[in-house]
C-alpha cells in the first residue's frame, strides 16, 4: 500500500555524450524520466513507499519505463495498458557557457495525451494513500489530460489526502493563457503547492519586484519570493507554499535554496553551491524531499529542508532520476564533509 501516488507522463530520454550536438551524435545515453515519476522515485528512495499511474501503450519502450520504475521501488500496478498511442522522447544537448543546455521534446501522440476521464480506477488507486502529487506538465498534453488530472485532484480530496501540485510550466506544450485558464481552477483541490518565481509569473501573473543588472538579469531578494509565496496561498488558500531559487551563474555552478510559506510563517533553508553534473529533475526532488519531510517529520521546516538537501544532491548525479539515499541527505543537513569517505 502507497504512501504517495502520483500522476503523469514518463518518456525516455536521450542526449549525445561528452557534450556532442545531437546532428554529430553516434551513440545516446538512454535514460527514463519524467516530472512525476521523478517524484515517485525520490519517495521511495527516502522510505516511502509510492506508485505511479499513467497510460503506457504495450510496446518495448513502455515496458523500459515500468521496468527502470520498478527497479527503483515504484509500484507501476495503477499503469493504464493501451492498444494506441506512443511512448514520448526527448533528447538533451548538454552545453557549456556560453552554450546553454536545450532540450527537444519528440512526444506528440503519446498514449497519455490520450486517456480518457473514468479509465483510471482512483477511488481504488487511492485506498490507503497518504498523499497524491501531479505537475503541470500532465494537463499541458492534452484537453483529455487535463481533464483526467483535475478527476484524479478530486477524488483524492473526498478521498482525504493531502494534495500537491508542482506548476512546472513548459511553453513548448501551451501557451501562457491556456495554462492559466485551465490550471487556476484546478486549485481549489490543491494544498500544496511547489512552484518557482518565474513559472508563477507567467502561470498566476503574481511577480516578484527586483532590479535588473547590467547583463539584463533580474536580482530578486529572498523577501520578494515571500511576498510572492504569501500572496499565492492568500489567493488560492493553499497550506502551504514552496518556491525553489536557482541563481544560475553559469552552467555547471548554480547555487540552490528553498523558502516555504505555511500556517502564516516563513520556512527558509540553507544555500547550497553546486557542482551540476545534470540538473534535470533537481526540482522534482525537492518535490519528492518536501513530501518525505511534511509526511515523517510532520512539519512543513522538514519539508523544506529535506527537500532542499535531497535536490542539492540530485545535481551531483547523471539522469532524472536521484539516487541519494536518506542517510545522505541526512549527512548533509548535518553538514557532511567533501573528503572521499572511505
Amino acid at each position: 500500500m502507497a504512501d504517495v501516488v502520483t500522476f503523469g507522463e514518463a518518456m525516455v530520454r536521450l542526449a549525445p555524450p561528452h557534450f556532442q550536438r545531437i546532428e554529430q551524435a553516434t551513440s545516446f545515453d538512454v535514460q527514463v524520466g519524467g516530472g512525476e515519476l521523478n517524484v515517485a522515485v525520490g519517495v521511495a528512495r527516502l522510505g516511502l513507499q509510492s506508485a505511479w499511474v499513467s497510460r503506457l501503450p504495450k510496446n518495448a519502450l513502455a515496458r523500459l519505463i515500468q521496468n527502470r520504475a520498478r527497479q527503483s521501488g515504484v509500484d507501476t500496478s495503477g499503469i493504464v495498458w493501451a492498444d494506441d498511442g506512443r511512448v514520448g522522447v526527448y533528447f538533451v544537448e548538454f552545453g557549456a557557457a556560453p552554450r546553454a543546455s536545450s532540450v527537444l521534446y519528440d512526444r506528440a501522440n503519446t498514449a497519455i495525451s490520450a486517456i480518457r476521464p473514468g479509465e483510471v480506477d482512483w477511488k481504488k488507486v487511492f485506498q490507503g494513500v497518504r498523499w497524491f502529487h501531479t505537475s503541470g506538465i500532465t494537463p499541458a498534453l492534452s484537453d483529455s489530460a487535463a481533464a483526467v488530472t483535475r478527476e484524479a485532484l478530486e477524488a483524492a480530496k473526498q478521498a482525504g489526502l493531502t494534495t500537491s501540485y508542482d506548476l512546472n510550466f513548459r511553453g513548448k506544450l501551451w501557451s501562457p493563457e491556456k495554462a492559466q485558464a485551465i490550471q487556476e481552477p484546478m486549485m481549489q483541490w490543491v494544498d500544496v503547492l511547489m512552484t518557482t518565481e518565474e513559472d508563477t509569473s507567467v502561470v498566476f501573473k503574481i511577480r516578484a519586484e527586483g532590479k535588473t543588472d547590467a547583463r539584463g538579469f533580474t536580482q530578486v531578494s529572498s523577501e520578494t519570493y515571500k511576498e510572492v509565496a504569501r500572496r499565492l496561498s492568500e489567493k488560492f488558500r493553499f497550506q502551504a507554499v514552496a518556491v525553489t531559487l536557482r541563481e544560475n551563474p553559469l552552467i555547471w555552478r548554480n547555487t540552490w535554496t528553498a523558502i516555504a510559506y505555511a500556517e502564516g510563517k516563513f520556512f527558509e533553508d540553507t544555500k547550497y553551491d553546486l557542482e551540476i553534473v545534470d540538473r534535470i529533475g533537481g526540482g522534482d526532488s525537492f518535490s519528492a524531499g518536501f513530501i518525505y519531510g511534511r509526511l515523517a517529520k510532520n512539519s512543513w521546516e522538514a519539508g523544506v529542508r529535506y527537500g532542499n538537501a535531497f535536490s542539492a544532491l540530485k545535481h551531483s548525479m547523471p539522469g532524472d532520476f536521484n539516487w541519494a539515499t536518506l542517510q545522505e541527505v541526512e549527512g548533509l543537513l548535518k553538514g557532511a564533509s567533501l573528503r572521499v569517505a572511505r
